[in-house]
């Protein structure tokens, strides 16, 4: 049989999803994930879909992966033991940040607790001016210094910033060199490298996150690599960036702060395949699994993008509270809000919901492996609406006892609530919970919420979509084909591709088109030099940004260049489109403002095109539940048999009202009384709020 099996695997908190995929068959799998070594549940996953197929791991031609793993070892402090090496003068960037508060009027803040200790930083004489010129040459004897103490406190990776570094990497380059000589197993990023960007704090903040993850994902990485080449896998590994793109395993293991949000990046792609087919030119990408929820604007079927994001965020919804990382990234909000996060009285008895999650292990009660504390899932099997002799796929049996007993010690006693009641208090929180955070995140980008419509995937997303859509006032919900495993299909249609992003001064009005054609061209050569190996003969294109504002403002604007050599003819017409797009934001241009660059950035990705959108399917056929279920509804108070369908025995054009739950391996949706459903001609389930 031909070759040219793909498989793509998104390790999660809770699940590691596996899909095969082979033309137009796909395959999937969802096994809990193995926290201790991920790479256990990888492998075991791989080798059950493998034996579905029939197949071998020499079949395999693309293995895809995304992970959450360096986002827990952040949000977690499960990193290495890092250190930092500054200019001197400037050991306190970290807590200094911005001098900016998140909650001006917060007198007991919480900063975020920086992923270096005061006393693991260090500094040594040398200095660069904004030009790159050398004002104080580096204190060799200084960086030999602080190698001994490195050593002495049993550093595993360090983080070298230092002022002006990404103008003139010549000093952090000769300080990797001593390390390098002085303790040969030490991991050493530089911020030039890893974040070759202004304003300090960013710079920094990045540096060092990248530090403090290398050694365990290199490890992980390694492991992987050596685990797949012991079962004959020859083809190629990628691993999933923040950005939506693939890179080679090589450049991550180098660059493993950009995997932070690899698995969200995948349901963001998948969401926007999904809208594509379904000519949802503005969707919200609704991802739930079971330890967090993510939401993501898709605008034109193009998720929305950032060249900055917070990880550990000290207050949910507030920006500033969180440790800044400059990478590129498709931007969304996510918050603890999982089918294992756990539920809980506060102080005032209120019910609260996460960030906190029971994981894999032990997993929420029901899941009978040691947890006494009850998550959503519990909630879910007390209502009704999940099975548990087919919770996925009948590959885990759970116990219903032991979820209301949880359910009742934590929440139900403490309100002299029944334990039905106190599970619908629990799923009302979850969906207030991302109902705000979807608000929080349109109004930051100026959109209403409710002209979007959902698409919900992931494991726990489709059973709450409906609840989240009445919440926000959504008309529509889209649950795609597997969509409990949406994040790693959305593995499998990301490009492969690396985007470059240098900060080089420059005025509009004495515009250096020589100077800047230069630095483009460099940092061409550099990404295509990372693309290209793993390409593997596709054709690549590339996409040119500068980042401009008016003299004096804090934020840039990217306005797109020429995909050639610039000349001093380009500066007016720079100039209108920066005005357009300012206008465009702002509603007006600043007439005759002076203008500069900031930064620029070169991506070099493969091809990809979007796919067509589906006809609309014209047969409207009456749909034969396989049974019923008792689902308790905290808004009358009353249990009711609801009808159960099975997915794949729907075919388009079948119509079910609601409520009604529709199981499938991955995944149940819940269809609210507020809904009528029916299956589209890519076999979605479409959901649309009945009128009143």
């Amino acid at each position: 049989m031909a070759k040219g099996l793909r498989i793509a695997v998104d390790i999660g908190g809770t699940f590691t999803d596996v899909v095969l995929e082979e033309g137009d068959q796909r395959l999937t799998r969802k096994l809990l994930t193995t926290p201790q070594r991920p790479e256990e549940a990888v492998l075991d996953g791989v080798r059950l879909i493998l034996g579905d197929a029939g197949r071998g791991f020499g079949d395999v031609t693309v293995f895809v992966h995304g992970t959450t793993l360096a986002t827990n070892a952040v949000i977690e402090r499960r990193g290495a033991r890092t250190a930092l090496i500054a200019t001197e003068g400037f050991r306190d960037v970290l807590d200094i940040a911005n001098e900016s508060r998140y909650d001006q009027y917060d007198l007991t803040i919480e900063k975020p607790r920086p992923l270096v200790p005061r006393a693991m930083r260090f500094t040594v004489p040398e200095r660069l001016d904004v030009h790159g010129q050398v004002r104080l040459a580096l204190d060799e004897a200084a960086v030999r210094t602080v190698a001994a103490r490195l050593g002495t406190e049993g550093i595993e990776s360090v983080a070298v910033a230092f002022m002006h570094a990404y103008v003139n990497p010549a000093h952090e380059r000769r300080t990797r060199e001593i390390l390098a000589a002085e303790l040969p197993t030490l991991k050493v990023t530089l911020s030039s490298e890893v974040c070759p960007e202004v304003r300090e704090y960013e710079r920094t903040s990045t540096a060092v996150a990248n530090a403090y993850v290398q050694p365990l994902m290199d490890s992980y990485l390694a492991r992987m690599q050596a685990a797949l080449a012991a079962e004959n896998f020859t083809g190629t590994i990628y691993l999933v960036t923040s950005g939506g793109g693939l890179t080679a395993i090589e450049t991550a293991r180098r660059f493993p702060v950009r995997l932070i949000e690899s698995g969200p990046a995948g349901g963001a792609i998948f969401a926007a395949q999904v809208a594509a087919r379904a000519g949802e030119r503005r969707a919200l990408s609704y991802d739930m699994g079971g330890t967090t929820a993510k939401i993501c604007l898709i605008d034109d079927y193009t998720p929305h993008t950032a060249r900055l994001f917070e990880v550990d965020r000290a207050a949910r919804f507030l920006k500033g509270s969180g440790l800044p990382l400059r990478i590129p990234v498709i931007e969304m909000v996510e918050i603890g809000a999982g089918g294992g996060s756990i539920a809980r009285l506060d102080s005032l008895k209120r019910v609260t919901v996460g960030p906190e999650s029971a994981g894999a292990e032990p997993g929420p009660a029901c899941y009978g492996r040691g947890g006494r504390h009850p998550a959503v899932t519990d909630a879910n099997v007390v209502l009704g609406t999940i099975d548990p002799a087919d919770f996925a796929g009948g590959t885990i049996a759970l116990d219903v006892a032991a979820a209301r007993d949880a359910l009742d010690r934590d929440v139900a006693v403490g309100l002299g609530l029944s334990t039905e009641m106190a599970a619908y208090a629990v799923n009302e929180m979850v969906s207030e919970n991302m109902a705000s955070a979807a608000r929080v995140h349109a109004a930051e980008r100026g959109a209403a919420v409710n002209q979007y419509n959902l698409i919900a995937f992931g494991g726990g997303a489709p059973l709450h979509a409906a609840r989240v859509a009445e919440k926000i006032g959504v008309q529509r919900v889209i649950v795609p084909p597997n969509a409990g495993v949406g994040s790693a299909v959305g593995f499998l249609a990301a490009p492969v591709s690396f985007e470059l992003v240098r900060s080089r001064y420059m005025r509009l009005d004495a515009f250096d088109a020589a100077s800047a054609s230069q630095l483009l061209a460099e940092m061409s050569a550099e990404a295509t030099s990372l693309v290209v190996p793993g390409a593997r003969g596709m054709a690549t294109f590339e996409r040119r940004v500068a980042f401009m504002r008016y003299i004096g403002q804090g934020h840039e604007i990217t306005v797109v260049l020429p995909q050639r050599p610039l000349t001093i003819d380009d500066a007016a017409p720079l100039r209108e489109a920066y005005e357009r797009d300012y206008a465009a934001l702002f509603e007006r241009h600043i007439p005759n403002a002076a203008i500069e660059i900031l930064s620029w950035s070169v991506q070099v990705s493969t091809e990809t095109s979007l796919p067509a959108r589906q006809a609309a399917s014209s047969a409207t056929l009456a749909s034969v539940p396989v049974g019923h279920r008792p689902v308790f509804d905290g808004r009358s108070g009353r249990t009711t048999d609801v009808p159960v369908y099975r997915r794949a025995t729907l075919p388009p054009g079948s119509t079910l009202p609601g409520p009604a739950i529709v199981t499938e391996d991955e995944t149940s949706t819940y269809v609210s009384a507020s809904f009528t459903a029916h299956i589209d001609a890519s076999g979605c389930i479409v959901m649309d709020r009945r009128d009143g």
